[in-house]
């Protein structure tokens, strides 16, 4: 009971502001890495884009079989349903949109001074990815990820909790939009894209290029929730 305690109180405590020059540190940081460190970051954004897939075919009531993360950096989601309509179609759509909404909603809990639980919601949202996951790779980096995240949670100190939440939120934020710059140049039979385009008729491009401004979208509005000292300079 008192490590639950504990816990509640670690994941609803307030945290200091970061400086503007930490939060713009963070964003250059998190966008270093993904310039220099892209199939790192992406297994990131793919982890992302998976759950996206899982949790809105859930929501859509199909029947979800498993996660497969690849060390290739690509990953399948497995659902049984319809295999067009509505549902289908939302399943399809929340993937590639998936890292760039999770960065924006991580922005918005670090900008509300909620750090902690920013990076405590990544960690059941991995532990929820780690039950459905279904070869040894994905396991290996969804607990990997997870317990590390989990342990600097733990041991870090207030102004570290910012610090990591808001790289976290970066790295998403940025890794968003790359994805489908590279799936505007390849859109293979088996992408999202193409099984849209099958299901709907719409081309697959039209797809990319909404997924492009939503991307861009929540980098923008996760820009503004971190960086909210830079946004009034500016102003």
């Amino acid at each position: 009971m008192d490590l639950v305690i504990e816990f509640w109180r670690r994941l609803t405590q307030l945290g200091p502001r970061l400086p503007l020059e930490w939060a713009l540190g963070c964003g250059l940081v998190a966008l270093a890495l993904v310039l220099v460190a892209w199939p790192a970051v992406r297994l990131l954004a793919t982890i992302s884009h998976e759950a996206g897939h899982a949790l809105v075919a859930r929501l859509c009531g199909r029947r979800l079989s498993g996660i497969r993360v690849h060390s290739d950096t690509s990953g399948l989601t497995v659902t049984r349903g319809r295999p067009g309509g509505p549902g289908m179609v939302a399943t399809l759509l929340a993937g590639y949109a998936a890292p760039g909404l999770v960065g924006l909603g991580l922005a918005w809990l670090v900008s509300i001074g909620h750090a902690a639980a920013a990076l405590w919601l990544t960690v059941l949202g991995l532990a929820a990815v780690l039950v459905w996951t279904r070869n040894l790779y994905g396991l290996f980096v969804v607990a990997l990820l997870g317990a590390g995240i989990a342990a600097a949670s733990w041991y870090a100190q207030p102004l570290l909790l910012g610090v990591l939440a808001s790289l976290l939120a970066w790295l998403l934020l940025w890794s968003g939009p790359r994805p489908v710059i590279e799936l505007i140049g390849h859109r293979g039979a088996g992408s999202d894209a193409a099984q849209l385009a099958a299901i709907t008729r719409v081309p697959g491009l039209v797809w990319c290029l909404g997924w492009l401004g939503v991307t861009v979208a929540a980098l923008l509005g996760g820009a503004v929730l971190l960086l909210p000292d830079l946004a009034g300079l500016l102003r």
